[in-house]
């Protein structure tokens, strides 16, 4: 723990994007982020029934912690968000974290303690970075040419928002238009054609279940992201790997 130029503690922690999908004016693209220790005003935070309620607790904590007025939340890529909570987990209540999980083998519920600390970021190829936060593929069946990009905090924000338009509709038909909607905002252009009416078109009428497999995990493979799994040894001695849970009681005790 250090002073920094803020007048209060930070930390630095790197990015699993190593800065390299932010534009080169970014402060993000040093492939770092300053964060100040937490203190009672982010206990505050955490204990706000009302922030609890609106579901934007952990948004507001995060917003809280970043220290340079000049990075704001919703540039930051979702992998990298993701680091950040972990980082800001581990300085404000150390790596330990306790869990209940169930037993693959037995499907007893176990106690256990994930070490957070040792959590790595997935490996990038840094070459298909070239072109920043912009990527493109072929799709395997259709032939169709698809540019796109990874979504940030604040494109998350902006769908969120969008589907609670369609909340009714999903009421009425039982449909759920998340991937949809989430395909329609995350694709730049069609075969060259940036506009969205063309990008919809082809969302709703075009794009092949088998495309929209391959394009799901041809991004999975380019998003930089912190590794969220650990490795349980079972009761009977088998080793797995399973996720991390997340939610409120991540940032435990402050959610006592």
């Amino acid at each position: 723990m250090a002073e920094s130029q803020y007048g209060f503690p930070t930390e630095v922690l790197s990015l699993p994007s190593n800065g390299l999908l932010y534009p080169e004016d970014s402060p993000l693209r040093s492939g770092n982020i300053e964060v100040k220790y937490m203190t009672a005003k982010e206990e505050d935070i955490l204990t706000s029934n009302n922030l609890i309620e609106q579901g934007v607790v952990i948004t507001k904590l995060l917003e809280s912690v970043i220290a340079d007025p000049k990075v704001k939340l919703d540039d930051i890529l979702i992998g990298d968000k993701n680091a950040l909570m972990v980082g800001t987990r581990i300085l404000g209540y150390g790596a330990n974290y306790e869990i209940m999980l169930t037993d693959p083998d037995t499907n007893e519920r176990v106690e256990y303690t994930v070490d957070l600390s040792k959590l790595n970021n997935k490996t990038i190829d840094e070459k298909q970075y070239k072109n920043g936060n912009l990527f493109s593929l072929e799709l395997p069946n259709s032939k169709r040419v698809v540019e796109f990009k990874l979504l940030t905090h604040g494109d998350d924000k902006k769908i969120d928002e969008i589907l609670k338009d369609y909340e009714k509709v999903e009421k009425l038909t039982g449909v759920s238009q998340e991937l949809t909607t989430r395909l329609k905002y995350q694709i730049q252009s069609i075969d060259g054609n940036t506009e969205q009416k063309t990008i919809d078109n082809f969302v709703d009428s075009e794009f092949l279940a088998l495309d929209t497999r391959a394009f799901r995990k041809y991004v999975a493979s380019l998003t930089p992201d912190i590794e969220l799994k650990f490795e349980y040894t079972s009761q009977t001695g088998n080793k797995h790997i399973l996720d991390i849970p997340l939610g409120l009681d991540f940032f435990w005790p402050a959610a006592e």
